[in-house]
């Protein structure tokens, strides 16, 4: 059973940056950010491979947020730029135990594991 703890998120003015993270209690391979804001059904962020090598971002967030992971520590990211109050939401991270280094995962149902979410407010 992999634990995952998400941290880094908080309330920040439009324009300003945050760095979330996710800590992993064992070795994951394809790992990915959700979202869910009030009203609104989760919905994929960005994946990014084992090895790195192979990242994904939703259209929304391509150009501003960056999906990096360090496999020493276990550890997720996901640096975010340029937010603007749409991006306002309970982030998740979510990951596998198991597969190829080179998968990723978009959708919801490929995750075996979540968080509990951390909360990002983007004040206008």
């Amino acid at each position: 059973q992999v634990q995952l703890v998400e941290s880094g998120g908080g309330l920040v003015q439009a324009g300003g940056s945050l760095r979330l993270s996710c800590a992993a209690s064992e070795r994951t391979y394809a790992m990915g950010w959700f979202r869910q804001a009030p009203g609104k059904e989760r919905e994929f962020v960005a994946t990014i491979s084992r090895g790195g090598g192979t990242t994904y971002y939703a259209n929304s967030v391509k150009g501003r947020f960056t999906i990096s992971r360090d496999n020493a520590k276990n550890t997720l990211y996901l640096q975010m730029n340029s937010l603007n109050p749409e991006d306002t939401a309970v982030y998740y991270c979510a990951a596998n135990s198991a597969g190829s280094i080179f998968a990723v995962a978009s959708r919801s149902r490929e995750y075996q594991y979540w968080g509990q979410g951390t909360q990002v407010t983007v004040s206008s």
